[in-house]
């Protein structure tokens, strides 16, 4: 499988950000359109269970670490191209920043402003050695996560992102299955585990069950991130989920998108507090058939999704040209 290129492009990374939005339009849902704790014993009971099982906390961290990635690769690729790789990256997360206040107002729960103020806080971290990157990262992460500690996991999570840039871990992963399954076998019996102990704890007045979520999501995304790279190398399952790499190429537009269709669907509706958990489940369908739709044929067309325009325009200062070679010369 090609994981590197267009332009040093590393595709895997595309597939893991589409996938995470995936999981975090699913939980947003639910504040945003102040959807009630759901009557014990019914279908939406079950669904409720299932997202504090399987999708809370699981794909906020997936997002987080391919925040810290991204980071690395943003700053290593200005440096080689003789730019001042810190300077643009104290930019970029300052458009981040403002972007997420002005999301702020419609979604109190957003992570722009997290990723800013947690991206400003690793960026010492950038010339420190890996070894110590990976070491500090753990200890963090594990220590954290045993005491279920959210707010300040995505510290750690973005500076074990940062060290996988380090060691080129998403670089040539065809070449590195083996490794992958292992790692994969090991979260996924981990998973097992911290799960079946989690599902006895079921119950909406029982903290140790969302203690218990907390403090396994890590292991769980690690688990979902190794399944989805072992299966993207099955070349008719990348096929079937090319949609996927398109949502995640325009993670930034898509995620501020996820916010306003939420918003417009339940005005629309007028299901503000009296939507079930079920049926949040069949709008985020709809969102998903809409937001895959309009990302596959935006990028027919133009390099970048809106937003991820702006904040790149805003970042180097100077708007890149928006619509593809081919479309300009058809157009011609």
């Amino acid at each position: 499988m090609n994981t590197i290129k267009n332009a040093n492009r590393i595709h895997i990374l595309d597939y893991l950000r589409g996938f995470a939005l995936l999981g975090i339009l699913l939980v947003n849902i639910l504040p945003l359109l102040s959807v009630q704790m759901p009557v014990p014993l019914t279908a939406d009971a079950s669904y409720w269970k299932f997202l504090y099982l399987f999708v809370e906390g699981r794909f906020y961290t997936i997002f987080s670490f391919l925040f810290g990635v991204s980071f690395y690769l943003f700053i290593t690729r200005a440096n080689s191209r003789r730019k001042n790789g810190t300077v643009l990256f104290l930019r970029r997360i300052l458009v981040m920043f403002l972007m997420g206040l002005i999301h702020f107002s419609f979604h109190p729960g957003e992570a722009l402003t997290v990723y800013a103020v947690c991206g400003l806080l690793v960026l010492p971290f950038y010339k420190v050695k890996k070894e110590k990157n990976l070491m500090v990262g753990l200890t963090l992460l594990i220590g954290l996560s045993v005491l279920a500690i959210k707010p300040l996991l995505p510290i750690p999570l973005i500076l074990l992102g940062l060290t996988a840039g380090q060691y080129q871990l998403f670089e040539d992963l065809a070449s590195k299955k083996k490794q992958v399954a292992f790692f994969t076998g090991i979260m996924g019996v981990l998973s097992v585990i911290g799960l079946v102990y989690q599902y006895q704890q079921a119950s909406f007045e029982n903290y140790t069950f969302y203690h218990i979520g907390i403090m396994i999501g890590p292991a769980v995304s690690a688990f979902y991130v190794g399944m989805l790279i072992l299966l993207l190398n099955i070349p008719v399952i990348q096929r079937i989920l090319t949609p996927l790499k398109a949502y995640g190429r325009m993670a930034l537009t898509n995620y501020l998108l996820q916010t306003a269709l939420i918003l417009i669907i339940g005005a629309m509706l007028d299901v503000f507090g009296q939507i079930t958990y079920m049926e949040t489940l069949y709008v985020c369908a709809v969102i998903y058939g809409i937001q895959l739709a309009f990302s596959s044929l935006w990028l027919r067309y133009f390099q970048f999704g809106p937003f991820e325009w702006i904040w790149r325009g805003l970042t180097y200062l100077e708007m890149p040209p928006l619509v593809k070679k081919e479309t300009r010369k058809d157009a011609q």
